[in-house]
């Protein structure tokens, strides 16, 4: 299973919010850049970076950090507040390996079709779901769209993983919803599935990885020294589970 460190951003300052609520929000850096050189070195595969003035307001606010970020010369898939192709395109051609769409698989699903099929491999598409019914626009608005019903969507749209995220979990390190991410990961195969929100320990990581979830995005746990980066890694690839 591989392991994507999150990059939360708001402001230019890396933080984590709780439930994805702005109201609770915990700065852990100013210097976005350095932090994503220091996850390079640690030998990541991948950043997940979200810019959540983005994701709020649909203004992108980060450009500067996101710069820093891609100057790390480690392979970003990058979101919040894409809606439409242009940026998609933009955001590709300043580097970034893949974006990720979440708002627009519900409110422009044809778009996302597009965006699919103009660029294989390099669109994610973000599920956010709490009791089971997918959240929009940073996670404001509530629709009743069921979570794998769009998820299976965007599977069939060609996209290259779907990131799932259980916002009840989100920044709590309470532990992910293994039982539906590992429900997904199967009904989706081999489309990636990406398991987000809730990761606390080094055991969390391991449930994931033997309920055949291809990816997971730890934050939060990463930041307050739960585990190291290298133990995250190495708990991801345990085979003695």
């Amino acid at each position: 299973m591989w392991i994507y460190p999150a990059i939360d951003l708001l402001e230019g300052k890396v933080v984590r919010l709780t439930e994805g609520r702005r109201d609770q929000v915990q700065v852990y850096s100013e210097r976005p850049g350095e932090l994503a050189a220091e996850f390079a070195r640690a030998g990541v595969r991948r950043l997940h970076v979200v810019d959540l003035d983005g994701a709020f307001s649909g203004e992108r606010l980060n450009r500067q950090a996101v710069e820093a970020i891609l100057a790390a010369r480690v392979p970003v898939q990058l979101g919040g507040g894409v809606r439409d192709l242009r940026t998609v395109e933009r955001l590709l051609e300043t580097g970034v390996e893949r974006v990720v769409l979440g708002t627009a698989m519900v409110e422009a699903p044809e778009m996302v079709l597009e965006a699919c099929a103009a660029w294989p491999s390099r669109v994610v598409v973000a599920v956010d779901a709490r009791e089971g019914r997918v959240a929009i626009r940073g996670w404001q608005e509530l629709t009743e769209r069921d979570a794998f019903d769009v998820a299976a969507e965007a599977a069939e749209a060609g996209c290259a993983a779907v990131l799932y995220t259980d916002i009840a979990r989100d920044g709590t390190r309470r532990g992910p919803n293994v039982e539906t991410t590992g429900s997904l990961a199967r009904a989706l195969y081999p489309v990636e599935v990406i398991a987000s929100g809730g990761i606390g320990t080094l055991d969390d990581i391991r449930a994931l990885a033997r309920a055949g979830v291809p990816a997971a995005v730890v934050g939060r746990a990463l930041y307050e020294n739960s585990f190291t980066l290298a133990e995250a890694l190495a708990a991801a690839n345990d085979d003695a589970g």
